[in-house]
């Protein structure tokens, strides 16, 4: 990750007003944050603290990109609940259909496989297919259709089969 990919994240958060945004890639976290709504910590102004940690010995590794270049991540719900929550890899708007009166694409207690796709995220006018990382049973929807989301948003719970 170079300076350049931080502006341009550092750009992305104020355009689209995040308070906070993280960034897992290569054994690298990049995290950042806004401390108090519209003041930015660090040296300059408008800039937030960023701070680098090596990701944790043994974690998991990056899911492989899905259709259309977005990366579903998948993380665990908790320690003693084996569930794989699906997060929004881009901030827009949660579809959980293609069009207004169409079935949903899944519902809690079906079963998917690995590439299936769980919903669509609206983000400047374009369509980003999410999919399923891995085969299971939805157990969980956590946005209502038509809901804004930002990065890193919990979208589903799967349960990996």
């Amino acid at each position: 990750m170079d300076l350049d990919e931080i502006k341009r994240i550092l750009d992305l958060m104020r355009e689209h007003e995040l308070t906070e945004f993280e960034l897992e890639r290569e054994g690298v976290t990049l995290r950042l944050k806004k401390n108090t709504p519209g003041q930015w910590t660090g040296t300059m102004p408008q800039m937030p603290a960023m701070t680098f940690t090596p990701a944790m010995a043994g974690g998991p590794a990056a899911p492989p990109p899905v259709a259309g270049g977005e990366s579903a991540v998948l993380t665990k719900a908790d320690e003693d609940v084996d569930l794989a929550i699906v997060k929004s890899p881009i901030v827009g708007t949660f579809y959980r259909a293609s069009e207004p009166g169409a079935p949903p694409f899944v519902e809690t207690g079906q079963a998917v496989r690995k590439g299936h796709v769980l919903c669509i995220i609206e983000a400047m006018k374009l369509m980003n297919e999410i999919n399923a990382e891995c085969d299971g049973e939805v157990v969980k929807v956590y946005v209502e259709n038509g809901q804004a989301v930002q990065y890193g948003e919990r979208l589903f719970a799967i349960r990996p089969s």
